[in-house]
């Protein structure tokens, strides 16, 4: 996608000099700055995933995957794999695509000879990436198709709600939500996108604006609160969200507040609005594991502080953080939530766009 009109990846190696590295955009620092940080161990990059310098599932299992190529750097036994294997997997416990990455890149390097496990390890790390790229162009193209077919229905601009970020920032490229949203407009179908700000972190106003922005995509920016009234107005034809896991029977986890959407998503046909809820997801995304995703699901509990600091830039221009809670107050801050399949109209995936129901079936051939 595009930064100042120049294409970039969101995590790309570098393998010129005598020792390798990875080098990342860093998330934490947009959309004020855009920045890129060099990565050289495999300690860097679990930091990097925990501090959400890189985030997204597809993005996640990306950089775990370059991070068992890091270790290899450090030391290439079985016994030094394992346990770097371990460390990566913990730093994010809740999307799939991390541990999915990990094990893939183990069961290729373990057979291999101790001495070939490092180029082997970059080499497939590298092969992950591209294979991200071409879901997520894949699920772009499905999901135009359902874009495609409303924008002929309703002969004017298609307004598509989004929540947390979903686009090319939380892949190697394209996006996963928003790949439908970039291909419709790449195809010249007018669209806007209400963007949810997506508290407490912030990555709808903060990441997926500024991608929409350098894209030339129409949209607006709207407090977490504000998409219920919306859908009750008419004003959202449909929610595309994306997701760090989704269970065989439909069911999808995703950032906290997406499950309110959903709802609100439902009820709106009480309102004489039709709004489809749908959750575009590459496969390894897709954890045939699990049949539910409330009771099975390890929800992320993350640090009171996220919820306490805002950051944001003065009118001095100095970026700053403030604490905007009492003192002493007591924080809970899960980051993710489960949307149960009864409110998912359908995944859209590099295969196809299937319904909870067709997945479930689809569950068997993975048992």
């Amino acid at each position: 996608m595009l930064v100042n009109h120049q294409h970039y990846r969101t995590i790309w190696p570098n393998t010129n000099g005598a020792v390798p590295f990875v080098e990342i955009i860093d998330q934490t620092r947009l959309p004020h700055e855009f920045a890129v940080e060099k990565i050289v161990s495999l300690g860097q990059m679990i930091v990097a995933i925990k501090a959400m310098q890189v985030r997204g599932a597809p993005l996640i299992g990306a950089a775990a995957a370059y991070g068992v190529a890091l270790a290899l750097l450090e030391g290439n036994s079985d016994e030094y794999l394992s346990v770097s294997a371990t460390q990566l997997v913990a730093s994010r416990p809740t999307a799939v695509n991390l541990n999915w990455a990990v094990q893939r890149m183990l069961s290729h390097l373990l057979p291999l000879p101790i001495k070939e496990r490092l180029q082997a390890a970059w080499v497939e790390a590298a092969l992950i990436c591209e294979e991200d790229i071409l879901l997520n162009q894949a699920i772009g193209g499905y999901g135009l198709q359902i874009i495609s077919q409303m924008y002929d229905d309703k002969k004017r601009a298609i307004n598509i709600l989004t929540h947390c970020n979903a686009g090319w920032l939380a892949t190697v490229d394209f996006g996963t939500a928003l790949a439908p949203v970039y291909a419709a407009h790449n195809a010249g179908i007018n669209v806007h996108v209400w963007v949810d700000e997506t508290r407490p972190r912030n990555q709808g106003a903060s990441l997926t604006a500024w991608e929409l922005a350098q894209h030339g995509v129409s949209h607006t920016v709207i407090s977490d609160n504000a998409g219920g009234h919306l859908m009750q107005q008419g004003q959202v034809d449909m929610v595309i969200v994306g997701a760090d896991r989704v269970t065989s029977n439909g069911d999808v986890c995703n950032k906290i507040g997406t499950y309110l959407k959903a709802l609100a998503a439902f009820d709106s046909a009480m309102f004489g609005h039709i709004v489809p809820f749908y959750a575009a997801v590459p496969s390894p995304t897709i954890d045939w594991a699990l049949t539910d995703g409330v009771s099975q699901i390890e929800i992320e509990e993350r640090h009171a502080d996220e919820l306490a600091w805002i950051t944001g830039r003065l009118a001095s221009g100095e970026i700053a953080s403030v604490n905007v809670l009492p003192a002493g107050a007591v924080v809970a801050n899960p980051a993710f939530d489960v949307t149960p399949a009864r409110l998912v109209t359908g995944i859209i995936t590099e295969q196809g766009v299937f319904s909870p129901q067709q997945l479930h079936l689809m569950s068997r051939a993975h048992r």
